[in-house]
């Protein structure tokens, strides 16, 4: 079921719309939010209620990396209690600028690492991480980049360590916004990509809370 195909005319096209998309869009929680900044808390609490299910005990908690991190509205939220230490990767630069100059404030310097790369383009240090957070991320990649992705992932996990998705699930097939260049997958098409990339899946959970407009928004943890 890899019907995302269809909506990608030209990849170089599609990952272009979204850099062009994400230079105008502010580096605050707005911007992060895309004007739902109301949701941010239940959402955090939402990541952090998972987490708790893979973290200490299962998972380690020595380091996380956060992929399509903006400006860390997640590294701050969820991941500075938990983790020692803690790295960070989004393609756009004003962000992780604002991250470690502002929004982090003294915690900034727990982050060994900001990787400025575009996930298709990118390799984690292998070994290295007990969690890989993906959040709205995912649906910037192509299925072919995204299986790719992840199968670096998995190299770039320590013993025991998990890769987490959570991101807009369409309700059925694909669905494309041309305006950010998204592409939200079915649940069952995104298990399809998990499962080729040589990863199994631990748990699915539905972020709950959030209002009717906004598409169902999914987590999975896979390894």
């Amino acid at each position: 079921p890899h019907v995302c195909r269809l909506y990608i005319k030209g990849e170089k096209q599609f990952y272009y719309r979204a850099q062009q998309f994400y230079e105008d869009v502010p580096a605050s929680e707005e911007g992060m939010m895309g004007d739902f900044v109301e949701i941010s808390k239940v959402d955090l609490e939402g990541s952090r209620q998972f987490l708790k299910r893979f973290g200490p005990g299962k998972a380690g908690t020595h380091r996380v990396l956060d992929c399509g991190s903006g400006i860390g509205r997640v590294t701050k939220g969820v991941f500075l209690p938990v983790f020692e230490k803690l790295e960070m990767a989004d393609m756009m630069e004003h962000f992780l600028l604002h991250a470690h100059e502002e929004y982090l404030g003294a915690d900034a310097d727990r982050v060994e690492t900001y990787y400025c790369f575009n996930l298709q383009e990118f390799t984690p240090p292998k070994n290295k991480y007990d969690v890989i957070w993906m959040q709205w991320v995912a649906c910037h990649l192509t299925d072919k980049d995204l299986m790719n992705f992840l199968i670096r992932c998995k190299k770039s996990l320590r013993p025991n360590g998990v890769i987490i998705i959570k991101d807009n699930m369409a309700r059925q097939g694909c669905k494309l916004d041309p305006i950010d260049s998204s592409i939200s997958r079915h649940l069952d098409i995104m298990k399809v990509i998990i499962n080729k990339a040589g990863l199994e899946v631990l748990a699915v959970e539905k972020q709950e809370g959030f209002p009717d407009v906004i598409m169902p928004v999914w987590m999975i943890a896979m390894q």
